[in-house]
């Protein structure tokens, strides 16, 4: 379990080295070559897409729906959904999608190569596999991707286990604490977003986290609902295109590329502009819409990659909407209520939301205020989508478990 965290620390280390490395080189060929997108980006999606679906369809998407499935029947999943092979190539297709300038996160992506990572372990060391080892694996990936180890933990509660066992605590706890330390001793005590050390009075929080939370409910709450029914609204409106993966995939690539080139600010994870956006760079009001579109377009293509940095980026700019709404508040706070309530509406797990923008940005003094305005989101999400989006992404992948020998 030690060495299986450590190495969980180390790949999700060099995995965010080569992600960041791809956005960099895609950011500075659409800074020097403006309309080359529309021909990099389309092309990338189909190429992506058609190397997907040929050498590791178990590698697309986030990479969390296939952990969730995988912890229903662990000795299968091995072999398919989190083997050596899915977790290697998700990590070098999610790479290929940044370099391209799809709108997508390597935070879902690391939690399939961390699940991956602890079969192995599982093999070499012919230790007992248990569902256990996949939740802590999957867990430490999101701890190493952001830096946030309790955020691990509220992840694994929340998302990889239906059912969370008290004997699966300290092993969750101590793969997360194992891989943290070796994030934290290579790449420092660094916060994710930058530190907010501002707070808000109680009449301050009683005026914007309602707000935020519906807005957030209700445009967090949209997206899960048009993510989970993608697939029957193409089959319905677009059936020419249901057995034609590449070229949807192109169609897809070709809107992510006109909304970067038309806003020249939805590429990628949207790490920069989100931390732009707290540290309080006005952004224009379209950035949270024209980030939804992207996000969307690049998860329907079905290529590898997660959509928590992008959502998060996407709650920034309502977040610096509200800004705009509440100008006498402070800037700072009134983002991270925007960014953790649409986040709470896409994933529909508050605990995880909340602890995750506290440790990215240090804003413990915000600990009351975030928590509302996620449960308010919490609660109008799920009026907009029945169910929770990872949960119903797993279903294809049980029912993949299910079909196979």
């Amino acid at each position: 379990m030690g060495a299986g965290a450590v190495t969980v620390g180390l790949a999700a280390l060099l995995f965010a080295r080569m992600a960041d490395e791809a956005s960099r080189a895609f950011s500075a060929v659409a800074a020097s070559h403006h309309y080359w997108p529309l021909v990099i980006t389309p092309l990338g999606f189909a190429a992506i897409a058609a190397l997907t679906r040929l050498v590791a369809p178990e590698a697309a998407g986030s990479g969390i729906p296939q952990v969730i499935a995988a912890a229903h029947d662990v000795k299968k999943a091995a072999r398919i959904l989190i083997s050596l092979k899915a977790g290697l190539l998700k990590c070098l297709f999610t790479v290929a999608a940044l370099l391209c300038g799809a709108s997508v996160g390597r935070e879902g992506p690391t939690v399939q190569v961390s699940a991956a990572v602890m079969t192995v372990y599982h093999r070499v060391l012919r230790a007992p596999m248990r569902s256990s080892m996949i939740i802590a694996g999957g867990a430490a990936g999101v701890a190493a991707a952001f830096n946030t180890p309790l955020a691990g933990v509220t992840f694994a509660i929340e998302e990889l286990a239906d059912a969370y066992e008290q004997r699966v605590a300290l092993l969750v706890m101590t793969t997360i604490l194992i891989a943290g330390v070796v994030s934290l001793g290579l790449s420092g005590d660094y916060i994710y977003f930058g530190v907010v050390g501002q707070t808000m009075n109680v009449g301050a929080v009683l005026r914007v986290a309602p707000v935020a939370g519906v807005l957030g409910g209700l445009t967090g709450g949209l997206f899960a609902r048009a993510m989970l029914g993608a697939g029957a609204a193409k089959r319905r409106w677009l059936p020419f295109l249901d057995k034609r993966p590449v070229l949807w995939a192109l169609i897809c690539g070709l809107a992510v590329a006109a909304i970067g080139v038309a806003t020249g600010l939805t590429w990628g994870t949207g790490y920069s502009a989100a931390r732009a956006i707290i540290d309080g760079t006005n952004a224009p009001w379209w950035f949270g819409p024209a980030k939804f579109g992207s996000t969307l377009a690049t998860a329907a293509g079905g290529l590898p990659g997660g959509i928590f940095a992008p959502s998060l980026a996407t709650g920034s700019g309502l977040g610096a909407i509200l800004r705009v709404i509440f100008p006498d508040d402070p800037g700072g706070a009134v983002v991270l209520l925007g960014m953790v309530a649409y986040f709470t509406g896409v994933v529909r797990a508050p605990l995880t939301a909340v602890i995750i923008i506290v440790e990215a940005t240090a804003s413990r003094g915000l600990i009351l205020p975030l928590f509302l305005a996620a449960l308010i989101a919490h609660a109008v999400s799920a009026l907009v989508c029945k169910e929770r989006l990872y949960h119903g992404l797993a279903r294809p992948w049980r029912e993949k478990l299910a079909g196979s020998g």
